[in-house]
Protein backbone atom coordinates (compact mmCIF):
# COMPACT_ATOMS: atom_id res chain seq x y z
CA UNK A 1 0.00 0.00 0.00
CA UNK A 2 2.94 2.21 0.90
CA UNK A 3 4.65 1.79 -2.81
CA UNK A 4 1.19 2.32 -4.12
CA UNK A 5 0.62 5.80 -2.32
CA UNK A 6 4.27 6.71 -2.96
CA UNK A 7 3.74 6.40 -6.47
CA UNK A 8 0.42 8.56 -6.77
CA UNK A 9 2.43 11.38 -4.53
CA UNK A 10 5.07 11.47 -7.36
CA UNK A 11 2.38 11.96 -10.24
CA UNK A 12 2.30 15.61 -8.80
CA UNK A 13 2.31 16.38 -4.95
CA UNK A 14 1.63 20.02 -5.23
CA UNK A 15 -1.69 19.71 -6.53
CA UNK A 16 -2.55 16.56 -3.60
CA UNK A 17 -1.24 19.32 -1.02
CA UNK A 18 -3.86 21.63 -2.46
CA UNK A 19 -6.69 18.71 -2.26
CA UNK A 20 -5.55 18.41 1.19
CA UNK A 21 -5.59 21.77 2.32
CA UNK A 22 -9.33 21.81 0.90
CA UNK A 23 -10.31 18.75 2.90
CA UNK A 24 -9.00 19.60 6.16
CA UNK A 25 -11.28 23.15 5.13
CA UNK A 26 -14.38 20.76 4.47
CA UNK A 27 -13.46 18.77 7.61
CA UNK A 28 -13.26 22.06 9.32
CA UNK A 29 -16.71 23.07 8.69
CA UNK A 30 -18.95 19.94 9.11
CA UNK A 31 -19.48 20.20 13.05
CA UNK A 32 -20.86 24.18 12.31
CA UNK A 33 -23.87 23.02 11.33
CA UNK A 34 -24.91 21.03 14.46
CA UNK A 35 -24.46 23.72 16.58
CA UNK A 36 -26.89 26.26 14.92
CA UNK A 37 -29.29 23.76 14.88
CA UNK A 38 -28.55 23.14 18.81
CA UNK A 39 -29.32 26.74 19.25
CA UNK A 40 -32.22 26.88 16.86
CA UNK A 41 -33.89 23.71 18.57
CA UNK A 42 -33.22 25.43 22.00
CA UNK A 43 -34.33 28.60 21.08
CA UNK A 44 -37.50 27.42 19.87
CA UNK A 45 -37.98 25.76 23.40
CA UNK A 46 -37.78 28.89 24.82
CA UNK A 47 -40.74 31.23 26.64
CA UNK A 48 -40.55 34.21 24.39
CA UNK A 49 -39.00 33.65 20.93
CA UNK A 50 -37.45 36.54 19.27
CA UNK A 51 -37.93 35.45 15.92
CA UNK A 52 -34.95 37.72 14.40
CA UNK A 53 -32.56 35.72 16.46
CA UNK A 54 -33.92 32.91 14.97
CA UNK A 55 -33.92 34.72 11.28
CA UNK A 56 -30.03 34.99 12.49
CA UNK A 57 -29.18 31.37 13.51
CA UNK A 58 -30.80 30.42 10.14
CA UNK A 59 -28.81 32.70 8.05
CA UNK A 60 -25.44 31.88 9.50
CA UNK A 61 -26.52 27.86 9.23
CA UNK A 62 -27.43 28.44 5.24
CA UNK A 63 -24.26 30.16 5.23
CA UNK A 64 -22.01 27.50 6.55
CA UNK A 65 -24.00 24.90 4.62
CA UNK A 66 -23.30 27.06 1.27
CA UNK A 67 -19.67 27.68 1.45
CA UNK A 68 -18.83 23.62 2.33
CA UNK A 69 -20.49 22.51 -0.34
CA UNK A 70 -18.76 24.81 -2.46
CA UNK A 71 -15.73 23.95 -1.14
CA UNK A 72 -16.93 20.49 -2.18
CA UNK A 73 -17.45 21.08 -5.51
CA UNK A 74 -14.06 22.85 -5.86
CA UNK A 75 -12.73 19.71 -4.42
CA UNK A 76 -14.77 17.25 -6.69
CA UNK A 77 -13.58 19.04 -9.38
CA UNK A 78 -9.48 19.62 -8.81
CA UNK A 79 -9.43 15.60 -7.94
CA UNK A 80 -11.52 14.21 -10.84
CA UNK A 81 -9.18 16.33 -13.31
CA UNK A 82 -5.90 14.92 -11.12
CA UNK A 83 -7.49 11.39 -11.61
CA UNK A 84 -8.19 11.90 -15.15
CA UNK A 85 -4.32 13.19 -15.36
CA UNK A 86 -3.22 9.89 -13.84
CA UNK A 87 -5.41 7.31 -16.55
CA UNK A 88 -3.59 9.38 -19.34
CA UNK A 89 -0.65 8.99 -17.82
CA UNK A 90 -0.67 5.37 -17.21
CA UNK A 91 -2.67 4.66 -20.52
CA UNK A 92 0.43 6.57 -22.43
CA UNK A 93 2.98 4.36 -20.49
CA UNK A 94 1.25 1.03 -20.85
CA UNK A 95 1.43 1.86 -25.26
CA UNK A 96 4.75 2.70 -25.13
CA UNK A 97 5.56 0.01 -23.05
CA UNK A 98 4.46 -2.47 -25.70
CA UNK A 99 5.38 -0.71 -28.72
CA UNK A 100 9.12 -1.28 -27.26
CA UNK A 101 8.70 -4.57 -27.06
CA UNK A 102 10.99 -5.58 -24.42
CA UNK A 103 8.08 -6.36 -22.40
CA UNK A 104 5.75 -9.43 -22.78
CA UNK A 105 2.56 -8.48 -22.95
CA UNK A 106 -0.66 -10.25 -24.76
CA UNK A 107 -3.15 -7.89 -27.04
CA UNK A 108 -5.80 -9.08 -24.70
CA UNK A 109 -4.04 -8.18 -21.45
CA UNK A 110 -2.98 -4.52 -22.95
CA UNK A 111 -6.68 -3.86 -24.03
CA UNK A 112 -7.70 -4.67 -20.40
CA UNK A 113 -4.91 -3.01 -18.76
CA UNK A 114 -5.48 0.13 -21.00
CA UNK A 115 -9.29 0.32 -20.85
CA UNK A 116 -10.31 -0.62 -17.01
CA UNK A 117 -8.00 -1.20 -14.79
CA UNK A 118 -5.84 2.40 -15.69
CA UNK A 119 -9.15 4.09 -15.70
CA UNK A 120 -9.94 2.41 -12.14
CA UNK A 121 -6.43 2.71 -10.55
CA UNK A 122 -6.28 6.82 -12.18
CA UNK A 123 -9.97 7.18 -10.61
CA UNK A 124 -8.58 6.54 -7.14
CA UNK A 125 -5.72 8.32 -7.72
CA UNK A 126 -7.26 11.61 -8.04
CA UNK A 127 -8.85 11.38 -4.28
CA UNK A 128 -6.02 8.86 -2.47
CA UNK A 129 -5.16 11.33 -0.14
CA UNK A 130 -7.59 13.91 0.21
CA UNK A 131 -10.52 11.98 0.25
CA UNK A 132 -9.72 9.91 3.57
CA UNK A 133 -8.80 13.28 5.07
CA UNK A 134 -12.52 14.67 4.00
CA UNK A 135 -13.83 11.77 6.01
CA UNK A 136 -11.73 11.54 8.57
CA UNK A 137 -11.41 15.29 9.62
CA UNK A 138 -14.99 15.23 9.20
CA UNK A 139 -15.32 12.43 11.96
CA UNK A 140 -12.72 13.67 14.28
CA UNK A 141 -15.00 17.10 14.15
CA UNK A 142 -18.18 15.64 14.85
CA UNK A 143 -17.55 13.35 17.43
CA UNK A 144 -15.49 15.64 19.30
CA UNK A 145 -18.65 18.01 19.34
CA UNK A 146 -21.05 15.60 20.51
CA UNK A 147 -18.54 14.94 23.24
CA UNK A 148 -18.03 18.64 24.25
CA UNK A 149 -21.84 18.59 24.32
CA UNK A 150 -22.81 15.80 26.59
CA UNK A 151 -19.38 13.47 26.98
CA UNK A 152 -21.92 10.40 27.06
CA UNK A 153 -23.49 10.64 23.50
CA UNK A 154 -19.94 11.14 22.38
CA UNK A 155 -18.89 7.75 23.85
CA UNK A 156 -22.03 6.07 21.93
CA UNK A 157 -20.71 7.75 18.31
CA UNK A 158 -16.81 6.01 19.43
CA UNK A 159 -18.16 2.68 20.31
CA UNK A 160 -20.09 2.74 16.69
CA UNK A 161 -17.16 3.33 14.90
CA UNK A 162 -14.62 0.43 16.56
CA UNK A 163 -16.32 -2.18 15.69
CA UNK A 164 -17.04 -1.36 12.21
CA UNK A 165 -12.92 -1.50 11.92
CA UNK A 166 -12.73 -4.69 12.83
CA UNK A 167 -15.44 -6.37 10.90
CA UNK A 168 -14.19 -4.62 7.56
CA UNK A 169 -10.45 -6.01 8.58
CA UNK A 170 -12.01 -9.22 8.95
CA UNK A 171 -14.32 -9.58 5.90
CA UNK A 172 -11.79 -7.32 3.35
CA UNK A 173 -8.89 -9.83 3.51
CA UNK A 174 -11.25 -12.27 1.88
CA UNK A 175 -12.58 -10.16 -0.63
CA UNK A 176 -8.76 -8.81 -1.72
CA UNK A 177 -8.00 -12.52 -3.17
CA UNK A 178 -11.27 -12.44 -5.15
CA UNK A 179 -10.28 -9.43 -6.44
CA UNK A 180 -6.84 -10.24 -7.45
CA UNK A 181 -8.33 -13.84 -8.86
CA UNK A 182 -10.48 -12.23 -11.32
CA UNK A 183 -8.67 -9.78 -12.68
CA UNK A 184 -6.19 -12.43 -13.84
CA UNK A 185 -8.62 -14.50 -15.48
CA UNK A 186 -10.22 -11.62 -17.33
CA UNK A 187 -7.09 -11.18 -18.67
CA UNK A 188 -6.18 -14.78 -19.90
CA UNK A 189 -9.71 -15.08 -21.22
CA UNK A 190 -9.36 -11.70 -23.08
CA UNK A 191 -5.47 -13.18 -24.54
CA UNK A 192 -7.37 -16.50 -25.84
CA UNK A 193 -10.23 -14.38 -27.40
CA UNK A 194 -7.76 -12.12 -29.33
CA UNK A 195 -6.01 -15.09 -30.75
CA UNK A 196 -6.54 -16.46 -34.34
CA UNK A 197 -8.81 -19.11 -33.97
CA UNK A 198 -11.62 -18.44 -31.14
CA UNK A 199 -13.12 -21.48 -31.92
CA UNK A 200 -10.52 -23.53 -30.50
CA UNK A 201 -10.41 -21.62 -26.95
CA UNK A 202 -14.21 -21.50 -26.76
CA UNK A 203 -14.56 -23.78 -24.04
CA UNK A 204 -11.82 -22.68 -21.82
CA UNK A 205 -12.71 -19.29 -21.97
CA UNK A 206 -16.29 -20.30 -21.02
CA UNK A 207 -14.68 -22.41 -18.12
CA UNK A 208 -13.12 -18.91 -17.17
CA UNK A 209 -16.24 -16.96 -17.70
CA UNK A 210 -17.89 -19.66 -15.03
CA UNK A 211 -14.99 -18.99 -12.58
CA UNK A 212 -15.48 -15.16 -12.60
CA UNK A 213 -18.97 -15.90 -11.91
CA UNK A 214 -18.53 -17.88 -8.77
CA UNK A 215 -15.41 -15.15 -7.74
CA UNK A 216 -18.11 -12.53 -8.06
CA UNK A 217 -20.81 -14.25 -6.32
CA UNK A 218 -18.39 -14.87 -3.56
CA UNK A 219 -17.43 -11.05 -3.85
CA UNK A 220 -21.07 -10.27 -3.06
CA UNK A 221 -21.90 -12.04 -0.23
CA UNK A 222 -19.00 -11.28 1.94
CA UNK A 223 -19.65 -7.38 1.03
CA UNK A 224 -23.13 -7.48 1.67
CA UNK A 225 -22.85 -9.32 5.09
CA UNK A 226 -20.46 -6.94 6.03
CA UNK A 227 -22.49 -4.18 5.11
CA UNK A 228 -25.91 -5.99 7.22
CA UNK A 229 -23.41 -5.86 10.36
CA UNK A 230 -22.24 -2.43 9.82
CA UNK A 231 -25.97 -1.12 9.18
CA UNK A 232 -26.75 -2.91 12.61
CA UNK A 233 -24.58 -1.11 14.29
CA UNK A 234 -25.55 2.23 13.15
CA UNK A 235 -29.36 1.52 14.23
CA UNK A 236 -28.23 0.49 17.55
CA UNK A 237 -26.48 3.30 18.36
CA UNK A 238 -29.02 5.63 16.83
CA UNK A 239 -31.48 4.29 19.77
CA UNK A 240 -29.18 4.34 22.30
CA UNK A 241 -28.57 7.55 21.50
CA UNK A 242 -32.43 8.59 21.58
CA UNK A 243 -32.77 6.49 25.07
CA UNK A 244 -30.04 8.15 26.76
CA UNK A 245 -30.46 11.69 25.47
CA UNK A 246 -34.28 11.26 26.53
CA UNK A 247 -33.27 10.27 29.98
CA UNK A 248 -30.87 12.94 30.35
CA UNK A 249 -33.07 15.52 29.36
CA UNK A 250 -35.94 13.60 31.67
CA UNK A 251 -32.92 14.45 34.90
CA UNK A 252 -32.82 17.70 33.57
CA UNK A 253 -28.44 16.89 32.66
CA UNK A 254 -29.40 17.62 29.06
CA UNK A 255 -31.72 19.79 26.83
CA UNK A 256 -33.37 18.90 23.93
CA UNK A 257 -30.63 20.93 21.24
CA UNK A 258 -27.80 18.50 22.56
CA UNK A 259 -29.67 15.61 21.69
CA UNK A 260 -31.22 16.74 18.25
CA UNK A 261 -27.40 17.63 17.40
CA UNK A 262 -26.49 14.47 18.48
CA UNK A 263 -28.85 12.31 16.48
CA UNK A 264 -28.16 14.57 13.22
CA UNK A 265 -24.09 14.39 14.20
CA UNK A 266 -24.67 10.18 14.62
CA UNK A 267 -25.97 10.78 10.60
CA UNK A 268 -23.10 12.62 9.91
CA UNK A 269 -20.58 10.07 10.91
CA UNK A 270 -22.50 6.67 8.90
CA UNK A 271 -21.75 8.84 5.57
CA UNK A 272 -17.84 9.15 6.56
CA UNK A 273 -17.74 5.73 8.39
CA UNK A 274 -19.50 4.68 5.42
CA UNK A 275 -17.22 5.67 2.75
CA UNK A 276 -14.03 4.98 4.54
CA UNK A 277 -15.09 1.24 4.88
CA UNK A 278 -16.05 1.62 0.99
CA UNK A 279 -12.30 3.63 0.38
CA UNK A 280 -10.24 1.32 2.42
CA UNK A 281 -11.71 -1.49 0.16
CA UNK A 282 -10.84 0.48 -2.61
CA UNK A 283 -7.44 1.21 -1.34
CA UNK A 284 -6.81 -3.15 -0.73
CA UNK A 285 -8.24 -3.76 -4.56
CA UNK A 286 -6.09 -0.54 -6.32
CA UNK A 287 -3.24 -2.25 -4.36
CA UNK A 288 -3.75 -5.31 -6.13
CA UNK A 289 -4.02 -3.65 -9.23
CA UNK A 290 -1.56 -1.65 -8.85
CA UNK A 291 0.77 -4.64 -8.24
CA UNK A 292 -0.38 -6.42 -11.71
CA UNK A 293 0.12 -3.33 -13.63
CA UNK A 294 3.84 -2.52 -12.67
CA UNK A 295 4.19 -6.74 -13.64
CA UNK A 296 3.33 -4.99 -16.84
CA UNK A 297 4.91 -2.16 -17.22
CA UNK A 298 7.94 -3.09 -15.26
CA UNK A 299 9.32 -2.74 -11.77
CA UNK A 300 8.53 0.62 -9.99
CA UNK A 301 6.90 2.50 -12.99
CA UNK A 302 3.56 1.66 -12.74
CA UNK A 303 3.07 5.00 -12.06
CA UNK A 304 5.20 7.86 -13.52
CA UNK A 305 7.04 10.39 -12.12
Amino acid sequence: MLQLYAAIWRVNARRQVVLILLSLAIAALAAVPLEFQRDIVNHLTEASIDTSQLYLLGAGMGAVILLSLFLKFLLGFLSGSMGEHVIRLLRKRLISRAVAGDHHMGQGTLTAAVTSEAEELGKFAGGAFADPVVQIGTLISVIGYISSTQPGLGLIAVLMILPQIGVVLLSQTQVNRYVAHRVKLLRSASDQLSSHDIAAVVAEVETKFDEIYTTRRNMFLWKLSTKFVLSAINGAGTVAVLMLGGLLVLQGRTDVGTVVAAVSGLGRIQGPSTFLIAFYRQVSANRIKFELLRDLIGQGEATPG
